[in-house]
């Protein structure tokens, strides 16, 4: 497994340390409870990071990048 799939974990570790870390109404971020603004970061974390992760990964680059590799 390549270093650059580790990545994945960090929503997942978002997401259980939420329960001991956020479950809390009283900070407002932005309107919303505390919890609610968790959720919704986790959800931008993970997009961000399942983004990193597919531009790491060599197994989804271009054809023609892979072509300019093997010359």
């Amino acid at each position: 497994m390549r270093l650059h799939h580790w990545l994945g974990l960090l929503p997942f570790l978002h997401a259980a340390l939420g329960l001991a870390v956020a479950n809390r109404v009283t900070p407002f971020v932005l309107g919303l409870p505390f919890f609610m603004a968790w959720i919704i970061g986790g959800v931008l974390l993970s997009a961000l990071v399942m983004a990193c992760v597919y531009r790491l990964d060599p197994a989804n680059r271009r054809p023609r990048d892979r072509q300019e590799e093997e010359e």
